[in-house]
């Protein structure tokens, strides 16, 4: 069975779809962009801060299900430009210890409110 959540320290879905669900032992993390959960306003600052705000609410999603960042099996990650991969790499290892999760990180032509990095999340609950 489906089971769609948000939780207070995450943003509200600005479209149609549930920012997480979790299915059987999967939790699914949608898309995350820089946004401020009390607010609902993307967050001002570089890079870096704009992938730990990111992480901040992939992370209260996870915590959700009882999960840290340690049960992410797999990340991917858009970047509007390639050129910050290195700084959202070093902001991006302050959440993840080894084993780290399988990544994907592609550029894209343009992220929702012009964010400049969006990254989702799969968990496994269990092992």
């Amino acid at each position: 069975m489906k089971h769609a959540f948000n939780v207070a320290g995450a943003p509200k879905a600005i479209g149609p779809y549930s920012p997480a669900v979790r299915v059987g032992q999967w939790v699914f993390v949608s898309g995350q962009v820089p946004f401020d959960p009390a607010t609902g306003q993307l967050i001002e600052g570089d890079i870096a801060a704009q992938t730990r705000r990111v992480l901040m609410n992939v992370g209260a999603l996870l915590s959700a299900s009882g999960l840290g960042f340690e049960a992410v099996v797999r990340t991917t990650v858009f970047l509007a430009d390639m050129n910050d991969f290195a700084a959202m790499n070093a902001a991006y290892a302050e959440f993840f210890t080894e084993p780290y999760p399988a990544r994907s990180t592609i550029q894209a032509a343009r992220l929702p409110r012009d964010a400049r990095v969006e990254i989702d999340a799969v968990a496994m609950i269990g092992d």
